[in-house]
């Protein structure tokens, strides 16, 4: 798996975006191709802040992650359907411990970036960045002023700057390369309302004849729900 230059920049990357943004699954790509991209004796830390949705979220894949060495945190009862907005004080280790990398995954939109603002003081200590994953095919960001009323709202929630959009567009198996130049089309013009640049464009596998101004994130299936 390639580790994309924008993971490497920093040493907290924050995913943050709408439900059903993809923003679990990034992240917990990105968390694996940090892994492999910083071997030993670096560390990597992956903390699932999701306080509101209980299904859709990186500590699903715990298992697969802590097989490979990268610490999973996240709130009381994160695998579970019942939630709780405590945030467990193992997620501090990032800012404490210069071995660590790390990934905050942002669930709940507002909700989560009001809890991701009061780290604030703790995040501006160490290199960080805050990127917003858009799905344009999902409610919210289905055109460039929804994407750009999203990004005002959630860095007005957390107090923090986006850095940078991930083209995050896909329908699943049925995706095309077509609809994520589309959705490349639609977030650059919200790039234009916001002034956030697109930084990142993902696939699931190999998408033949994808072409983007982006650096191309080619992921993996992750994530699996039992319902």
């Amino acid at each position: 798996m390639n580790c994309p230059e924008i993971f490497k920049d920093k040493k907290l990357n924050v995913i943050v975006g709408a439900y059903g943004s993809g923003k679990s699954e990034i992240s917990v790509n990105a968390a694996f191709a940090m892994r492999q991209a910083f071997p030993e004796p670096e560390k990597i830390l992956l903390a699932d802040m999701d306080i509101v949705n209980p299904f859709y979220r990186s500590a699903d894949a715990a298992s697969i992650l802590e097989e490979k060495g990268i610490k999973v945190v996240a709130p009381a009862y994160a695998r579970s359907n019942v939630d709780s907005p405590i945030l467990t004080g193992e997620m501090y280790i990032v800012f404490d411990d210069p071995a660590y990398r790390g990934v905050f995954d942002i669930g709940g939109e507002d909700m989560g970036a009001v809890v991701l603002g009061s780290l604030k003081s703790r995040m501006e200590t160490i290199p960080y960045q805050v990127l917003m994953a858009v799905n344009t095919l999902r409610p919210f960001t289905s055109d460039p002023a929804q994407i750009a009323e999203m990004t005002v709202e959630l860095s007005a929630a957390s107090g923090l700057s986006i850095a940078g959009y991930i083209n995050n567009t896909n329908l699943l198996d049925e995706t095309d390369p077509e609809m994520l130049e589309e959705g490349e089309a639609m977030i650059l013009e919200a790039s234009k309302l916001t002034g956030v640049p697109l930084v990142l464009t993902t696939v699931m596998g190999h998408v033949e004849g994808l072409k983007s101004q982006s650096e191309i994130f080619e992921m993996d299936k992750r994530i699996f729900y039992d319902y």
